[in-house]
């Protein structure tokens, strides 16, 4: 597949016309269309400036899909903060939560087929996982209880953590299970907001969501302090054999 000409600029506006379509089947209140136009300018602004920085001038395949993922979370977005206020049709929400949740199997499978496989689009596709379980767990915080939000939040806690703790920004280990388990959270959160699922069903799928992805940031986190524990030791071994601030030689 060749690598196609995309611009942030193409997807704001394929936002607005997605914004416009869903209008058209069900109002949207003065917030959806705030959060979702802001969650259209902020994602695609922090797009073009990773853009700049990588360098990358065409997107392949694999970005192109990530991005129009991005437009439905935005279109999610809207139609959450608009239930606030007012009733959402549950199946429309779902309907559109879902293509976005499946193409998370998609992007990635063309980057490696494509070979543009890119720390971009890897970051990319992980920011737009995480928001959209952010708004789904919002979304169904009201009839589950608000601990769902945990879900959601997960992911922003470890970013800020890696603020307060500069260790815990190092690079992790690829591991599969990730991608598993926000997949199932995704799985479980999109039932609970289609409501087709009976409320102890929806708690149990939620309730184990949560569980896994609790188990695998644990298991990150543990990882991170075992990796700063074998770096103090190496530093302080360094130390004791009188290397520390001075270059290594030949020899040492």
């Amino acid at each position: 597949m060749r690598n196609v000409q995309l611009s942030p600029l193409w997807s704001v506006a394929g936002g607005l016309v997605g914004l416009v379509a869903v209008a058209a089947m069900t109002h949207l209140s003065p917030l959806g269309w705030s959060a979702g136009i802001a969650y259209l300018l902020e994602s695609n602004v922090l797009l073009a400036r990773g853009l700049r920085r990588s360098g990358l001038r065409r997107f392949g395949p694999a970005n192109a899909t990530t991005l129009a993922r991005s437009t439905l979370v935005a279109i999610v977005t809207a139609l959450v903060a608009t239930s606030f206020t007012q009733e959402v049709p549950a199946l429309l929400l779902a309907g559109l939560a879902a293509p976005a949740l499946a193409l998370d199997a998609v992007d990635g499978w063309l980057a490696r087929r494509t070979g543009t496989v890119s720390e971009l689009g890897a970051r990319f596709d992980m920011e737009v996982d995480a928001f959209l379980l952010l708004v789904l767990s919002v979304a169904v915080a009201p009839e589950l209880g608000w601990w769902v939000v945990i879900i959601g939040a997960l992911r922003y806690v470890f970013v800020a953590a890696g603020w307060v703790w500069p260790w815990m920004n190092a690079t992790l280990p690829h591991r599969h299970w990730r991608k598993v388990v926000t997949a199932v959270a995704g799985i479980a959160l999109v039932a609970a907001v289609s409501g087709l699922l009976p409320l102890w069903a929806d708690l149990t799928a939620v309730g184990i969501a949560l569980a896994l992805l609790l188990e695998s940031f644990g298991r990150d986190v543990l990882w991170l302090v075992r990796a700063r524990r074998r770096t103090t030791a190496r530093a302080r071994g360094w130390e004791g054999d009188g290397l520390a601030g001075r270059p290594l030689e030949l020899g040492d």
